[in-house]
């Protein structure tokens, strides 16, 4: 489902696009992808083709909200959530953060310890 909705933001030319892996981070899904649209008529677009690539592969009950606005949409496909943000508004939030470990918080590149002192 990844690679579907991936596909999907690459052909709505989807910029910065954040794949950020949730398996045993998380009980309620296994990936969370963000992504930013130009405005909110893009935003809308991005959500109105994801929509219908999952419909077309079958996916079972797709919750989504914020498509009437268009600046903040949130589609949760059970194993895969997805945020499609206009920039201000995903910079606002900046939920990619949240997702972060210490050591990344911190500035250590992912994969090594983070060092005390001098």
């Amino acid at each position: 489902m990844v690679g579907l909705i991936l596909s999907s933001l690459d052909s709505d030319k989807a910029e910065e696009v954040v794949v950020i892996d949730l398996a045993g981070k998380s009980s309620m899904a296994d990936a969370l992808i963000i992504a930013s649209g130009t405005s909110s008529r893009h935003v809308g677009s991005m959500a109105d083709h994801i929509l219908r690539r999952l419909k077309g592969a079958g996916a079972p009950s797709v919750v989504v909200e914020g498509r009437a606005a268009g600046d903040w949409v949130l589609i949760d496909a059970k194993d895969v959530v997805v945020h499609l943000f206009r920039p201000e508004v995903r910079r606002f939030y900046s939920l990619e953060r949240l997702w972060e470990t210490p050591a990344s918080l911190l500035g250590t590149p992912a994969g090594q310890s983070a060092q005390a002192g001098p």
